[in-house]
Protein backbone atom coordinates (compact mmCIF):
# COMPACT_ATOMS: atom_id res chain seq x y z
CA UNK A 1 0.00 0.00 0.00
CA UNK A 2 1.65 3.07 -1.15
CA UNK A 3 1.72 6.15 1.18
CA UNK A 4 0.07 8.49 1.44
CA UNK A 5 0.51 11.62 -0.60
CA UNK A 6 2.62 9.83 -3.28
CA UNK A 7 0.17 11.20 -6.26
CA UNK A 8 0.07 14.60 -4.54
CA UNK A 9 0.12 17.15 -7.48
CA UNK A 10 2.87 20.36 -6.90
CA UNK A 11 1.00 22.91 -8.23
CA UNK A 12 3.37 26.19 -9.88
CA UNK A 13 4.75 27.75 -13.03
CA UNK A 14 7.46 26.44 -15.33
CA UNK A 15 10.74 27.06 -15.40
CA UNK A 16 11.37 30.25 -16.78
CA UNK A 17 13.58 29.39 -19.85
CA UNK A 18 10.72 26.74 -20.80
CA UNK A 19 7.94 29.34 -20.51
CA UNK A 20 9.82 31.79 -22.75
CA UNK A 21 10.57 28.96 -25.20
CA UNK A 22 6.81 28.05 -25.37
CA UNK A 23 5.76 32.11 -25.30
CA UNK A 24 8.16 32.53 -28.56
CA UNK A 25 6.83 29.58 -30.21
CA UNK A 26 3.56 30.63 -30.16
CA UNK A 27 4.38 34.18 -31.07
CA UNK A 28 6.10 32.72 -34.25
CA UNK A 29 3.12 30.28 -35.15
CA UNK A 30 0.74 33.69 -34.73
CA UNK A 31 2.63 35.55 -37.08
CA UNK A 32 3.67 33.06 -39.76
CA UNK A 33 -0.27 32.52 -39.86
CA UNK A 34 -1.37 35.89 -40.40
CA UNK A 35 -1.93 36.25 -44.08
CA UNK A 36 -0.92 40.70 -43.47
CA UNK A 37 2.36 39.34 -41.69
CA UNK A 38 3.74 36.62 -44.36
CA UNK A 39 3.04 39.42 -47.10
CA UNK A 40 5.08 41.84 -45.43
CA UNK A 41 8.11 39.26 -44.34
CA UNK A 42 7.99 36.97 -47.50
CA UNK A 43 5.86 38.28 -50.20
CA UNK A 44 7.23 41.87 -50.77
CA UNK A 45 10.68 41.30 -50.02
CA UNK A 46 11.02 38.19 -52.94
CA UNK A 47 8.57 40.50 -55.02
CA UNK A 48 11.22 43.62 -54.66
CA UNK A 49 14.30 41.32 -54.88
CA UNK A 50 12.77 39.43 -58.25
CA UNK A 51 11.81 42.06 -60.22
CA UNK A 52 14.39 45.04 -59.69
CA UNK A 53 17.15 42.55 -60.38
CA UNK A 54 15.69 41.04 -63.97
CA UNK A 55 14.60 44.54 -64.76
CA UNK A 56 16.47 47.44 -65.05
CA UNK A 57 14.21 50.05 -63.79
CA UNK A 58 16.30 51.76 -61.31
CA UNK A 59 19.95 52.53 -62.22
CA UNK A 60 21.91 50.70 -59.33
CA UNK A 61 25.07 51.43 -60.79
CA UNK A 62 28.16 49.42 -62.14
CA UNK A 63 28.23 45.48 -61.66
CA UNK A 64 25.10 42.97 -61.55
CA UNK A 65 21.50 44.85 -59.66
CA UNK A 66 21.25 41.95 -57.50
CA UNK A 67 24.58 42.75 -55.99
CA UNK A 68 23.22 46.11 -54.92
CA UNK A 69 19.74 45.01 -54.51
CA UNK A 70 20.16 42.14 -51.83
CA UNK A 71 21.92 43.80 -48.89
CA UNK A 72 19.15 46.43 -49.22
CA UNK A 73 16.44 43.88 -49.51
CA UNK A 74 17.92 41.98 -46.42
CA UNK A 75 17.44 45.02 -44.23
CA UNK A 76 13.64 45.93 -46.03
CA UNK A 77 13.07 41.93 -43.99
CA UNK A 78 14.50 43.00 -40.69
CA UNK A 79 12.46 46.28 -40.51
CA UNK A 80 9.38 44.60 -41.52
CA UNK A 81 9.41 42.13 -38.95
CA UNK A 82 10.58 43.53 -36.29
CA UNK A 83 9.62 47.15 -36.85
CA UNK A 84 6.27 46.78 -39.06
CA UNK A 85 4.79 43.34 -38.26
CA UNK A 86 5.50 43.47 -34.33
CA UNK A 87 3.93 47.07 -34.24
CA UNK A 88 0.63 45.74 -35.90
CA UNK A 89 0.68 42.28 -33.85
CA UNK A 90 1.53 44.25 -30.65
CA UNK A 91 -0.94 47.46 -31.13
CA UNK A 92 -3.50 44.99 -31.52
CA UNK A 93 -2.65 42.64 -28.95
CA UNK A 94 -2.97 45.87 -26.32
CA UNK A 95 -6.50 46.59 -28.06
CA UNK A 96 -8.08 43.73 -27.40
CA UNK A 97 -6.21 43.08 -24.13
CA UNK A 98 -3.70 40.11 -24.53
CA UNK A 99 -1.19 42.00 -23.26
CA UNK A 100 -2.67 42.63 -20.08
CA UNK A 101 -3.88 39.22 -19.65
CA UNK A 102 -0.59 37.98 -20.23
CA UNK A 103 1.09 40.52 -18.15
CA UNK A 104 -0.56 39.02 -14.98
CA UNK A 105 0.32 35.68 -16.04
CA UNK A 106 3.28 33.90 -14.37
CA UNK A 107 5.31 35.00 -17.55
CA UNK A 108 6.98 38.54 -16.05
CA UNK A 109 6.51 41.36 -19.03
CA UNK A 110 10.11 41.79 -19.52
CA UNK A 111 9.88 37.54 -20.65
CA UNK A 112 7.34 38.33 -22.88
CA UNK A 113 9.02 41.19 -24.28
CA UNK A 114 12.13 38.81 -24.66
CA UNK A 115 9.60 35.77 -26.25
CA UNK A 116 8.61 38.28 -28.61
CA UNK A 117 12.37 39.38 -29.62
CA UNK A 118 12.91 35.69 -29.85
CA UNK A 119 10.18 35.23 -32.15
CA UNK A 120 11.63 38.20 -34.24
CA UNK A 121 14.80 36.65 -34.55
CA UNK A 122 13.53 33.30 -35.71
CA UNK A 123 11.30 34.67 -38.55
CA UNK A 124 14.22 36.97 -39.11
CA UNK A 125 16.67 33.82 -39.84
CA UNK A 126 13.85 32.07 -42.22
CA UNK A 127 13.57 35.63 -44.02
CA UNK A 128 17.53 35.61 -44.73
CA UNK A 129 17.65 31.68 -45.70
CA UNK A 130 14.66 32.58 -47.82
CA UNK A 131 15.75 35.40 -49.45
CA UNK A 132 19.96 34.19 -50.03
CA UNK A 133 18.67 31.11 -51.81
CA UNK A 134 17.24 33.79 -54.22
CA UNK A 135 20.00 35.75 -54.90
CA UNK A 136 21.99 33.28 -55.35
CA UNK A 137 19.89 32.03 -57.86
CA UNK A 138 19.91 35.13 -59.67
CA UNK A 139 23.70 35.42 -59.78
CA UNK A 140 24.46 36.98 -55.77
CA UNK A 141 28.18 36.85 -55.66
CA UNK A 142 28.13 38.21 -51.71
CA UNK A 143 31.22 39.20 -49.93
CA UNK A 144 32.84 40.84 -46.91
CA UNK A 145 32.88 39.62 -42.92
CA UNK A 146 29.75 37.27 -42.18
CA UNK A 147 30.58 38.36 -38.52
CA UNK A 148 29.99 42.41 -39.12
CA UNK A 149 27.13 40.89 -41.35
CA UNK A 150 25.62 39.86 -38.17
CA UNK A 151 26.28 41.90 -35.95
CA UNK A 152 24.52 44.86 -38.22
CA UNK A 153 21.44 42.36 -38.19
CA UNK A 154 21.70 42.10 -34.67
CA UNK A 155 21.49 46.02 -33.58
CA UNK A 156 19.17 46.68 -36.87
CA UNK A 157 16.72 44.39 -35.20
CA UNK A 158 17.23 45.84 -31.92
CA UNK A 159 16.85 49.60 -33.14
CA UNK A 160 13.73 48.54 -35.08
CA UNK A 161 12.13 46.34 -32.42
CA UNK A 162 12.32 49.34 -30.05
CA UNK A 163 10.71 51.37 -32.32
CA UNK A 164 8.61 48.92 -32.92
CA UNK A 165 7.33 48.27 -29.47
CA UNK A 166 7.41 51.94 -29.02
CA UNK A 167 4.93 52.72 -31.38
CA UNK A 168 2.44 49.69 -30.76
CA UNK A 169 2.72 50.78 -26.80
CA UNK A 170 1.67 54.55 -27.04
CA UNK A 171 -0.36 54.58 -29.98
CA UNK A 172 -3.49 53.26 -30.73
CA UNK A 173 -4.08 49.85 -32.36
CA UNK A 174 -5.79 51.49 -35.65
CA UNK A 175 -3.11 54.64 -35.75
CA UNK A 176 -0.49 52.11 -34.87
CA UNK A 177 -1.50 50.00 -38.53
CA UNK A 178 -1.89 53.23 -40.44
CA UNK A 179 1.23 54.67 -39.49
CA UNK A 180 3.54 51.57 -39.30
CA UNK A 181 2.28 50.58 -43.11
CA UNK A 182 3.36 54.53 -43.90
CA UNK A 183 6.40 54.37 -42.39
CA UNK A 184 7.44 50.54 -43.81
CA UNK A 185 6.34 52.64 -47.70
CA UNK A 186 8.59 55.90 -46.73
CA UNK A 187 11.51 54.21 -45.45
CA UNK A 188 11.60 51.46 -48.74
CA UNK A 189 11.76 54.47 -50.77
CA UNK A 190 13.98 56.84 -49.06
CA UNK A 191 15.60 54.29 -47.04
CA UNK A 192 18.76 53.36 -50.12
CA UNK A 193 16.85 49.64 -50.10
CA UNK A 194 16.04 49.50 -53.51
CA UNK A 195 16.62 53.85 -54.88
CA UNK A 196 20.80 54.72 -54.18
CA UNK A 197 21.33 57.43 -51.38
CA UNK A 198 23.25 59.28 -54.13
CA UNK A 199 20.29 59.59 -56.51
CA UNK A 200 18.44 62.26 -54.00
CA UNK A 201 20.20 65.98 -53.47
CA UNK A 202 22.64 66.25 -51.39
CA UNK A 203 20.80 67.75 -48.62
CA UNK A 204 18.39 65.17 -48.16
CA UNK A 205 21.40 62.26 -48.38
CA UNK A 206 22.88 63.93 -44.94
CA UNK A 207 19.09 63.58 -43.31
CA UNK A 208 18.41 60.38 -45.05
CA UNK A 209 21.87 58.62 -44.47
CA UNK A 210 20.81 58.82 -40.35
CA UNK A 211 18.24 56.69 -40.62
CA UNK A 212 18.04 53.25 -39.54
CA UNK A 213 16.74 51.67 -42.48
CA UNK A 214 19.84 53.51 -43.87
CA UNK A 215 22.65 52.89 -41.96
CA UNK A 216 21.42 48.53 -42.63
CA UNK A 217 20.91 49.19 -46.36
CA UNK A 218 24.34 50.93 -46.67
CA UNK A 219 26.31 48.50 -43.90
CA UNK A 220 25.41 45.62 -45.26
CA UNK A 221 26.27 47.00 -48.57
CA UNK A 222 29.52 47.88 -48.09
CA UNK A 223 30.17 44.70 -46.48
CA UNK A 224 28.37 42.01 -48.78
CA UNK A 225 28.69 43.67 -52.45
CA UNK A 226 32.44 45.87 -51.61
CA UNK A 227 34.01 43.89 -48.72
CA UNK A 228 34.54 46.54 -46.70
CA UNK A 229 35.63 45.97 -43.12
CA UNK A 230 33.81 46.27 -39.99
CA UNK A 231 31.36 49.56 -40.79
CA UNK A 232 31.55 51.59 -38.02
CA UNK A 233 29.62 54.41 -38.64
CA UNK A 234 26.54 52.84 -39.96
CA UNK A 235 27.01 50.55 -36.25
CA UNK A 236 27.02 53.27 -34.42
CA UNK A 237 23.89 54.92 -36.08
CA UNK A 238 21.95 51.27 -35.73
CA UNK A 239 23.35 51.37 -31.78
CA UNK A 240 22.09 55.01 -31.12
CA UNK A 241 18.57 54.27 -32.59
CA UNK A 242 18.45 50.85 -30.37
CA UNK A 243 19.50 52.76 -27.05
CA UNK A 244 16.73 55.43 -28.07
CA UNK A 245 14.13 52.97 -28.98
CA UNK A 246 14.81 50.56 -26.32
CA UNK A 247 14.46 53.08 -24.08
CA UNK A 248 11.86 55.03 -24.76
CA UNK A 249 9.65 51.68 -25.17
CA UNK A 250 10.92 50.56 -21.87
CA UNK A 251 9.77 54.07 -20.43
CA UNK A 252 6.79 54.70 -22.60
CA UNK A 253 4.87 51.16 -23.13
CA UNK A 254 1.61 50.78 -21.67
CA UNK A 255 0.20 47.26 -21.37
CA UNK A 256 -3.74 48.31 -21.17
Amino acid sequence: MSAAGTYTPKPGAAPLPRMIAAQAALETKMLLRNGEQLLLTVVIPTLLLVLFSAVDIVDTGKGEAVDFLAPGILALAVMSTAFTGQAIATGFERRYGVLKRLGASPLPRWALMAAKTLSVLVTEVLQIVLLTLIAFALGWSPHGNPFAVLLLLVLGTAAFSGLGLLMAGTLKAEATLAAANLVFLLLLVGGGVIVPLDKFPDAAQSVLGLLPISALSDGLRDVLQHGAGMPWGDLGILAVWAVIGLGAAGKFFRWE
